[in-house]
């Protein structure tokens, strides 16, 4: 699933060619890529049309458009969902879910999702804690990208938590735009192994991983995002190559950048995670 930089990738790109424009029609193909919004697509077409998007937000793994009229179209990727931009009359995309067409007559953008797993909806604006947001993800944590984001509330939250390291990082209402790819990578930099409880990591490595995380999230942002297939672009249909600089998510058998041994892969929340055993050693047991 595409994590706070390839998001962001996206929200920029879509910043840069569809704010300021008017929407002229929308088409949705497929039901399930407006499964959130309940009144349909007939509604969610309508209550779009005549509108002009005025800015383009993210808040971790989340994309919403502002809305001349003060609401929102909310949007997210979910495991292969890509948003592109495309000339008028350029040949539909195998899995075009929904299209976006503009009255200057410009690029229409286009929702293409092979999975049908991200989607839109519509959602009120609503503010908390002195920031602006789609009512439906109130409750999503800042992310480390956030300028008022707060690492050492950050800090204090993870340590209350009563789980692993990992879980928590990937606990969207905690600090929100890690997902497994960039978790991995923080806890290799910070050598913290993942199943690490929370509540017996200290101040100064709890912030010494989110630190670690924001970096590596700056680097991929930097490098476009990680793609290792064909389902994450950007919006002009290029991949990111943060993939080259992974040092340990996806490396299993290969050798630690550190210290040589072999990186090994472990279920984890029936995914992966990878780690290397010396650098990570698996924490005792209480």
């Amino acid at each position: 699933m595409p994590e706070l930089p390839e998001v962001e990738v996206v929200r920029h790109g879509v910043d840069v060619h569809v704010t300021g424009r008017l929407v002229r029609s929308v088409e949705v193909l497929h039901p399930r890529a407006i499964r959130r919004h309940l009144p349909g697509a007939s509604d969610f077409a309508g209550r779009l049309t005549g509108r002009r998007v005025t800015a383009m937000r993210r808040r971790g793994k989340y994309l919403w458009a502002e809305l001349s009229g003060g609401d929102a179209m909310l949007a997210h990727l979910g495991m292969s969902g890509q948003l592109l931009v495309q000339p008028e009359g350029a040949p539909d995309e195998k899995h075009l879910r929904v299209r976006f067409r503009f009255d200057d007559g410009g690029p229409e953008l286009r929702f293409v999702d092979q999975r049908t797993f991200g989607g839109f909806s519509m959602g009120e604006l609503v503010e908390v804690d002195g920031t602006v947001l789609p009512a439906p993800i109130a409750h999503i944590g800042r992310d480390p990208m956030d300028p008022r984001f707060d690492p050492a509330a950050a800090v204090r939250a993870l340590r209350r938590k009563r789980t692993e390291l990992k879980r928590a990082l990937l606990d969207q209402t905690l600090v929100s735009g890690i997902g497994n790819i960039y978790a991995d990578e923080a806890l290799w930099r910070a050598r913290v192994h993942w199943a690490k409880p929370t509540d017996r990591i200290g101040p100064a490595k709890a912030a010494e991983v989110l630190t670690a995380a924001t970096e590596v999230m700056t680097e991929a942002l930097g490098a476009g995002g990680t793609s290792f297939d064909a389902l994450y672009v950007n919006v002009n249909g290029q991949s990111g190559y943060f993939d080259r600089s992974l040092a340990v998510y996806g490396q299993e058998g290969r050798p630690c950048r550190r210290c040589g041994r072999p990186i090994r892969r472990e279920p984890f929340m029936n995914r992966s995670s990878f780690s290397c055993p010396r650098c990570q050693p698996r924490p005792t047991a209480r």
